[in-house]
This record gives C-alpha cells, sequence and structure tokens, in this order.
C-alpha cells in the first residue's frame, strides 16, 4: 500500500463506528447501497476492496470457500469468473446456490449477499476476457483449475506452450472459462459500532422489491 492509501485508511479508519447505518425504508435500493459502499471502500485505500469470499457447496451440502474478485455488479446480480473446471465451478453447476462477503476491515464493514448463481452468457464472458492484461488471459489458458500439479515445471512447460501458440495473435477467450452471476435474495450490511453494538440491515427479495428490517447485533 502507498503512502497516500495509508493516509488515506487511517482518515476513514471508525467513520461507520459514529455514522452507522441509515434507517430501514422499503424504498431503499440495496445494489445502490452496495454501490456506494463500494466507492467509499475504494476511496479508503483498500487494497483489492474487490476482494469477496466465495462460499459454494457440493451436491451433498460439503462447503468451501475461496478469495475471489467481484468484476461487476448491477439490478441483474453480482458476478465473478473463474474456470469451468474449478472445484467452485463444479459447485455451483450441481448446486446453483451461493454466497459472497465483502470485508473492508478499515471501514468495519461487511456485505453478505446470498442467492443463487447461472453462468452468463458466452459473448458476455468473451467481452470481459478480452479487458484483461495479456498474461491474465494466456494464464486462463494454461490452468487446469483445482487438478493436481505434479511439478512445477510441467506449468512453466504449459505456459511457453500457449505463448508460442497466440505469438503476434490476440488471444480468445477460453471455451472452459467464464462468468458467473449471483443472483441476491439476501443482502445484508454489516456496520461496527462501539461496544460491540453493530449496525445491521438485511434487505431480503420479495417479488420485484425488498423487504427492509434490522437485526440484533
Amino acid at each position: 500500500m502507498s503512502i497516500k492509501s495509508t493516509i488515506r485508511s487511517v482518515v476513514t479508519l471508525g467513520q461507520g463506528v459514529t455514522q452507522g447505518l441509515p434507517d430501514a425504508t422499503a424504498d431503499r435500493d440495496p445494489i445502490e447501497l452496495f454501490g456506494e459502499w463500494f466507492e467509499q471502500a475504494k476511496e479508503s485505500g483498500i487494497l483489492l476492496p474487490e476482494s469477496a469470499s466465495l462460499a459454494t457447496a457440493s451436491r451433498e451440502g460439503v462447503p468451501s470457500s475461496r478469495m475471489v474478485l467481484l468484476k461487476s455488479f448491477s439490478g441483474d446480480g453480482f458476478v465473478i469468473f473463474t474456470n469451468y473446471g474449478s472445484r467452485k465451478a463444479k459447485e455451483m453447476d450441481e448446486n446453483p446456490r451461493a454466497s459472497l462477503l465483502m470485508h473492508w476491515a478499515v471501514l468495519e464493514r461487511q456485505v453478505r449477499i446470498e442467492g443463487s448463481v447461472e453462468r452468463i452468457s458466452t459473448d458476455a464472458s468473451a467481452e470481459y476476457f478480452q479487458t484483461r492484461a495479456r498474461g491474465s488471459q494466456i494464464g486462463a489458458w494454461v490452468s487446469r483449475q483445482s487438478e493436481a500439479l505434479e511439478d512445477r515445471v510441467l506449468l512453466k512447460e504449459r505456459t511457453e506452450e500457449i505463448e508460442s501458440r497466440f505469438k503476434d495473435k490476440d488471444v480468445p477467450s477460453p471455451s472452459f472459462w467464464g462468468g458467473y452471476r449471483l443472483i441476491p435474495a439476501r443482502i445484508e450490511f454489516w456496520q461496527g459500532r462501539l461496544n460491540r453494538l453493530h449496525d445491521r440491515l438485511l434487505f431480503t427479495r420479495s417479488g420485484e422489491g425488498w423487504v427492509t428490517g434490522r437485526l440484533y447485533p
């Protein structure tokens, strides 16, 4: 983190503790509120404010979680990208429910997002893929994500093979890689407060709108 970012973090530390959350109102849009918090997290100087913990479960209900990067969000849902052969992808395909947890420690904030998941379109995945750095594009082709790797030398050799294949060419989006959208059914905003009397504001999907309410800390 740069000196400038560190200063920003110190300045923003504890802001939420004194300000708290707005009142729970039926006309408040949780995606709008998320957008405000996300911008504030970026402005605070936090490293990778888009980092999130993604929790999934197998068909049998065995849970697993890992850190991912939230790449976009809108009223349609929250989008991440991965290799379709990865453990998280396989679990989302066979048990299409998941949750994302954003945690911005310096602001003492968390957002919990729970709902159903679906693959985004091939075209949308390919469009995003072209915005990635070339090294990340090559990496997507190289990795057989979550499979056993006997020796890291094999990874180096596969990288050289893929780099040679696409030398002086655009790297196309792999058919085994793409995005998933989490369509929220519940979104909880958590704001740290003094004496652990935290603010918790819950939005629950109801038809085309949301039911709002507060939770005990």
